[in-house]
């Protein structure tokens, strides 16, 4: 049994393959590395855009059609997306989130 201290030289061979694994290993490292700074500057950008694209609050009346039966309602960006039925049809109603403003209307219907 040969100790830690003896002078012995390792074969060439063993040598080589131990030069690769520590080569694998610090790529290893590093990948990890970059995984962990992207990761967490995810983490960081989502914090800080949903700081700034957060209202406080949201207030107000939105105007919808006589009749109209509220299915959902969604914000979004910079609308707002109400999903009402009126007469058995399904429509989706959007309006811009600062001004109230109506911005178009999606109506579904099914196929016949």
């Amino acid at each position: 049994m040969t100790s830690p201290d003896s002078d012995e030289k390792l074969d060439p061979a063993v040598e080589r393959m131990l030069r690769k694994l520590r080569s694998f290993a610090a790529f290893s490292g590093i990948l990890m590395g970059f995984g962990f700074l992207a990761l967490f500057g995810a983490i960081g950008y989502r914090v800080v855009v949903g700081w700034k694209s957060t209202p406080a609050s949201i207030e107000g009346t939105i105007q919808l059609p006589k009749g109209a039966d509220v299915r959902s309602a969604v914000v979004t960006g910079e609308l707002i997306a109400v999903t009402v039925q009126r007469e058995g049809v399904v429509e989706t109603h959007f309006f811009d989130l600062a001004t109230r403003a109506p911005r178009g209307v999606l109506t579904f219907a099914s196929e016949r």
